[in-house]
């Protein structure tokens, strides 16, 4: 028996479900067609990961450093603020008079992405003021930028928490401080235009170490977040805060104010807020009218037109050269003068509105008039930011465009190679980058924008049809969680791991390898929920039922493995069938999605899959606990039609 604890609902028990028996093999499929992923997109991103690995390797010791001269700040603080601001990579932006910024933005400087004024707060001096050192070394040296860091919220930590040693999820109030995007003239204006960014900027600090990081040379430890002790319940809401950890086997956890999605495993409000409310504005955090998953937060009226003199008929695709809630502080700003309609998350692709669709956002010069802009977090010269989830949100958002303005087609999208300059196309190309329209000096979404991938998922194929899920070519893709994450998991220990490797593989040249170690402290078989998109429909590609068979190749390193999924139906989710693994070889595992015997139900679903159109939940991993660690390769997640 286990317990549940949630912000509203305190304790709850829930049973683990028992582990399912196991059937026959599927046999392989037909040869797949080539991966839609450009070739020489692929060689760039595997050349700068060689260039990146040494670096990041270089910066754990850094860190090391800066937790023994400042020990109030919790383990794996600097790592998680390091990858929000800059995905472990050392900024170096160039002059603003040479195009260094991107829609005015203020540019962030070395791996932990520190302001330095132009409209933010002046993190660069007043670190270096702390430590006593140049402005200029904290701008050009890890190490000094790192520790520069760390004096900043050693103060803000220090200034809001009685403790000594405060646990990640204590000083949620000082990471919001840190944040940097007030001015440094005026204190921050308590209210709803800053709240939602520096809220916005804590929350992404901890999910980091809640879900931990081990990709391309970025290792950010996995730490639990008690989601409920660092945040309010109606914060939580806003941020979709993935905060249910354990099996809930019912279909909602219900209070008198809240409920669990079962699909999601976020939290839901049931009746009108009350005195937990954290806006003044009640505009804020709402769902927008315009595109229902997107949050309402809209940027500040001195920063965008509140009308039209064209109709929409052209979406632009922008790299904010920032962060997500940087990009969110800057359009509330008033001297911005920029804005764009959406911004999109990076980790779980979060979609925040911040200019109506039937309003004019500043974001492309002389093309405002009739496009909508879609800002993306992240550098240009990063490929760690376009993530799976960021993808598939984007693809959502401008299909939702295709179907409400007849001007835009999503055939009409870009789908030729990515660049690094200005290369202009003509107007009958009605989705494409910044730097693809005429009068332009920004070059984004730039080089590592995947412009095929890209077409793929606004125009998804009938028919019979291949689709490689996940290739783990160039990134762990939508397994960007650790096995132990989910609260459904049991039997393991938080030192597991999941991680893209190159050595064992069945396609390509990477396969994702799954280190599952004994929890030495429970004596449970072991059910391993490895989840896809952090179990969120959202954040993962949907899977059409018709004809419908989703599988995956996998090697284990063991005997007594087997293996199933777990898919996001229109009424909760349902577990597969599992199937046995033969040791030290590579097996072809699949389902079918029409076939109710292949299904059972676990959370709130009906033991088939009834919805058209799903998405893949999970990949399971069973086997009797044993105190021997067992390596688990996965290869090619695949759905076919």
């Amino acid at each position: 028996m286990k317990t549940i604890k949630t912000p509203a609902a305190g304790l709850l028990s829930a049973t683990l479900a028992s582990l399912l028996a196991s059937t026959a093999l599927a046999a392989p499929p037909q040869a797949a067609p080539a991966a839609a992923e450009d070739a020489a997109l692929n060689q760039r991103l595997q050349q700068e990961e060689a260039r990146l690995r040494p670096q990041r390797a270089a910066f754990a010791g850094h860190f090391r450093q800066a937790y023994a001269r400042y020990p109030a700040i919790p383990a794996g603080t600097l790592e998680a603020i390091a990858y929000v601001q800059s995905r472990w990579m050392h900024l170096s932006p160039e002059p603003a008079s040479e195009g260094g910024s991107h829609q005015h933005m203020p540019r962030a400087y070395g791996v932990m992405g520190l302001y330095h004024g132009e409209g933010f707060a002046d993190q660069v001096g007043e670190g270096a003021r702390l430590l006593g050192v140049p402005a200029a070394r904290v701008i050009a040296d890890p190490r000094t930028n790192i520790l520069a860091a760390a004096a900043l919220l050693d103060r803000e930590i220090r200034a809001s928490s009685p403790l000594a040693h405060p646990a990640n999820d204590d000083i949620a109030a000082a990471l919001a401080a840190y944040a940097g995007f007030s001015s440094g003239d005026a204190p921050v204006a308590r209210s709803a235009v800053m709240d939602f960014a520096h809220t916005s900027f804590a929350y992404d600090v901890l999910l980091a170490q809640d879900r931990g990081v081990n990709d391309r040379g970025i290792v950010v430890p996995e730490r639990a977040v008690r989601w409920e002790h660092a945040f309010t319940p109606a914060q939580l809401i806003q941020q979709k805060a993935p905060f249910v950890r354990l099996d809930v086997e019912a279909d909602r956890v219900i209070t008198d104010q809240y409920a669990i999605d079962p699909v999601s495993e976020t939290l839901m409000r049931t009746a009108p807020a009350g005195g937990d409310r954290v806006q003044a504005n009640a505009d804020v955090g709402i769902t927008s009218t315009d595109y229902g998953p997107a949050i309402w937060n809209p940027a500040h009226s001195s920063n965008y037109t509140a009308s039209r003199s064209a109709s929409v008929s052209a979406v632009t695709i922008h790299t904010a050269q920032g962060s997500y809630s940087g990009t969110i502080s800057w359009f509330k700003n008033s001297s911005a003068n920029v804005s764009a309609h959406y911004v999109i998350r990076s980790s779980d692709g979060q979609v925040t509105q911040m200019v109506r669709n039937h309003h004019t956002a500043w974001h492309v010069r002389s093309h405002n008039s009739y496009t909508l802009g879609i800002e993306h977090e992240g550098y240009v010269n990063n490929s760690s930011w376009y993530t799976s989830a960021m993808y598939n949100s984007s693809a959502a958002l401008v299909r939702s465009f295709c179907s409400k303005y007849s001007a835009i087609s999503c055939a009409s999208a870009y789908s030729g190679p990515a660049s690094s300059g200005i290369n202009v196309l003509p107007t009958s190309v009605k989705i494409k980058g910044h730097q693809h329209y005429s009068g332009q000096t920004h070059t984004d979404p730039g080089i590592n924008w995947n412009w095929g991938s890209y077409y793929n998922l606004l125009n998804p194929g009938s028919g019979g049809t291949t689709k490689v899920l996940d290739s783990f070519e160039s990134s762990v893709g939508h397994f960007n969680t650790s096995p132990a994450y989910s609260g459904s998991t049991t039997g393991i220990s938080s030192a597991s791991l999941a991680e893209r490797n190159c050595s064992i593989r069945h396609n390509g040249s990477c396969s994702l390898r799954v280190l599952l170690k004994d929890n030495t402290s429970s004596s449970s078989s072991w059910a391993v929920r490895l989840l896809s998109g952090s179990g969120s429909p959202s954040n993962n590609t949907s899977l059409s039922r018709s004809n419908g068979r989703v599988g995956f190749w996998v090697y284990s390193a063991g005997s007594g493995m087997s293996v199933a999924v777990g898919i996001d139906d229109s009424d909760g989710t349902e577990r597969s069938t599992s199937r046995s693994l033969a040791a030290n070889t590579w097996t072809w595992v699949e389902w079918d999605l029409t076939n109710s015997g292949h299904w059972n139900a676990w959370v709130g679903g009906n033991g088939a899959i009834t919805a058209g159109s799903v998405t893949l939940d999970a990949i399971w991993l069973y086997r009797a606990q044993t105190s021997y660690d067992v390596n688990v390769y996965i290869d090619n997640v695949t759905v076919k039609n």
